[in-house]
């Protein structure tokens, strides 16, 4: 079959719309948030009590904007584009509040049945959003910032940099919830699934879009970015 080719910029506007999406949909559903998304919900529900303009979207790249302060703490270094990921956690945040003005609000889902397929929808956009993610050169969200920064460092498989930093992402949501809230408000079972799942979802679904696309530029045609597929899978 003949890949799509010069997917590179339009798998970072899928990358932002898609996760932006289902983590609207995780939260409608109620059955606790990803780890990644925990964290910016929590604080969200805490501060919006004194701050209105507080939105969730507002609150996920204002802890985005703290997370990239601690990687270039822990990288010892600070590069131009980490500023330009900033502005991609900028406009998640803003696509995140308009998915929650589409669907009305962020308010959970009522019936059991409704909650599970937008958890399960959820869940299954927000793995292929990030799996385009990692194959674009155009700035990351600060999530998978740290990620690929960390396993470029080090010389570690992205998928074991992924899970160890989702572990991590589990109990910082919980001290949040439990010092912020004084409850597991944002975290539940779904949590627990989506750390265990997460991960090999995301490679999976990695390969399957190596399989479809090409991830180079619309702009500049060379080997190196023909290539970003097969080098992410190779992390993989």
């Amino acid at each position: 079959m003949k890949k799509i080719k010069n997917m590179n910029e339009i798998a970072w506007v899928l990358g932002i719309v898609l996760c932006a999406l289902g983590v609207c949909l995780m939260t409608k559903a109620d059955f606790g948030l990803s780890m990644i998304a925990a964290p910016a919900y929590i604080l969200h529900t805490g501060f919006i009590k004194i701050f209105p303009w507080y939105t969730q979207g507002t609150s996920e790249y204002i802890f985005q904007g703290v997370l990239l302060f601690a990687l270039c703490i822990a990288l010892r270094r600070f590069r131009f584009r980490y500023l330009l990921s900033f502005v991609t956690a900028v406009l998640f945040g803003l696509m995140l509040d308009g998915w929650f003005f589409v669907f009305g609000g962020n308010g959970a889902y009522e019936e059991l049945a409704v909650r599970i397929l937008a958890f399960v929808a959820g869940e299954l956009i927000t793995g292929v959003a990030i799996a385009f993610f990692f194959r674009t050169r155009l700035p990351l969200q600060i999530y998978e910032l740290v990620v690929t920064e960390l396993s470029d460092r080090y010389g570690w498989k992205n998928t074991t940099v992924k899970q160890i930093y989702d572990i991590v992402s589990l109990f910082l949501s919980v001290a949040l919830a439990f010092f912020v809230n004084h409850s597991m408000a944002g975290i539940g079972v779904g949590t627990v699934i989506v750390a265990a799942v997460n991960a090999p979802l995301i490679a999976l679904f990695g390969k399957l879009l190596d399989k479809v696309f090409v991830f180079n530029s619309l702009f500049k045609k060379n080997g190196s970015d023909a290539q970003n597929g097969e080098r992410i899978e190779d992390k993989e």
